[in-house]
């Protein structure tokens, strides 16, 4: 189970203020949300069904990776959707991707993850996927 605290950017105040009224305070019950009830709360609020389902896949990758949401984020910014993506990821490609899209996003003040941290993403999204290292 996550144990990040669930918090999201100023722009998501909508969804958050949503996912509360739903009773959903955590990463794993956004996590466990299905499409059907992303559309469901979508159409009855001012929350945006894409924010939501942005959220889950956030939301999935911190729950099943145990990763930091703001790495959450970078990963599905990034095009890593789910787990499965990134157990077929390559390290040196995903720093690439990651790196130039962080890069644009909040400038080189913070470096990317490294290379070994990478690699442990991708290992724990394997052991989690069933996927060998092949």
């Amino acid at each position: 189970m996550s144990l990040h605290p669930f918090q999201l950017p100023g722009s998501y105040r909508k969804e958050r203020e949503l996912l509360v009224r739903e009773g959903i305070e955590t990463w794993p019950g956004v996590a466990s949300l299905d499409g059907e009830h992303l559309r469901s709360l979508a159409s009855t609020s001012p929350g945006s069904e894409a924010r939501l389902l942005r959220l889950r896949g956030q939301a999935r990758l911190v729950v099943a990776l145990d990763l930091a949401p703001a790495e959450a984020a970078l990963l599905l910014h990034a095009g890593i959707a789910d787990a499965s993506a990134l157990a077929e990821a390559n390290p040196e490609d995903l720093r690439r991707q990651v790196g130039r899209l962080q890069r644009r996003l909040i400038g080189s003040a913070v470096p990317p993850p490294s290379l070994a941290t990478l690699r442990s993403w991708i290992l724990k999204a394997r052991a989690s996927t069933g996927r060998s290292r092949n």
